[in-house]
């Protein structure tokens, strides 16, 4: 409301539409990111590296054209109910990886849906679909070597070893940076 002292101070603002500053659809290049997501790529950038002096700035920047330009998207699938004895495999699958220090609950914005498949021996085998983790990742440059060659290796050894990795996946170390990446939904909660 507007007393009668007041109305001397009132100025007419008119906004040009078509001015580019205005639009509040684009933001300049160096304007603050608009997600957590973007906030954190753009903490991990090569200016922000620098900026902080971490000591790997002169290898990224060797070494820049084989990470993205561009941040990776969330991974996040829909979730099918289950019936109730996948349901109940797929708790007790990830219970005795918890018990076992394998797993640990997430909140990562990532996500990937777990189902399962029927054994021939019967029972459930618990799959995890990362299709779309593995869209977003920059594949290894050195190739997996086939099973000829490795067996062409082993000629003429005379010890010989093997590793049995029982769901092998939860056993390798991971970058703790990396371990939302690889979030899996399940029926009781994120894993």
């Amino acid at each position: 409301m507007l007393v009668a002292d007041d109305a001397a101070s009132v100025v007419v603002v008119h906004a040009d539409a078509e001015d580019p500053a205005l639009d509040s659809r684009t933001r300049p290049k160096g304007a603050e990111p608009k997600t957590a997501h973007e906030a954190r790529y753009a903490a991990q950038s090569l200016p922000a590296l620098e900026a902080s002096g971490n000591p790997v700035t002169p290898l990224v920047r060797e070494f820049i054209d084989i990470f993205p330009a561009k941040f990776l998207p969330l991974c996040l699938q829909t979730v099918w109910p289950f019936p109730r004895d996948q349901v109940e495999a797929i708790d007790a699958f990830f219970e005795s990886h918890r018990q076992a220090g394998h797993v640990r609950e997430s909140l990562s914005p990532h996500s990937s849906p777990t189902f399962c498949v029927e054994k021939a021996t019967g029972g459930w085998r618990i799959v995890h679909a990362f299709n779309k983790l593995n869209e977003s990742t920059i594949p290894a440059q050195t190739p997996i070597p086939r099973k000829d060659m490795v067996l062409d290796s082993m000629s003429g050894s005379t010890t010989y070893s093997a590793i049995n990795l029982m769901d092998g996946f939860y056993q390798i170390l991971m970058l703790e940076d990396d371990v939302p990446l690889t979030a899996v939904s399940t029926p009781s909660g994120m894993m």
